[in-house]
């Protein structure tokens, strides 16, 4: 790729993970921005883990649903 997006080793050392699943799982919990190309890999600019631009925003955590009665 190019030096706008991370490497597949960068990728790799970032999250801990190898396994693409698990990839897109560690970035999810992480908050990085990130989209997944036609592979079903994770790419992520590198722009989002150095704090430049609009790849960089603060997304609240979803919780997930739970219905009232239980949330009491």
């Amino acid at each position: 790729m190019s030096d706008m997006f991370l490497s597949t080793q960068e990728l790799v050392q970032l999250t801990g993970r190898k396994v693409k699943a698990k990839q897109i799982d560690a970035l999810r919990r992480m908050g990085i921005a990130f989209f997944v190309n036609a592979l079903g890999r994770p790419v992520v600019a590198r722009a989002a883990i150095e704090g430049k631009g609009e790849a960089v925003r603060e997304r609240p955590v979803r919780s997930s649903w739970q219905p009232r009665v239980l949330a009491g």
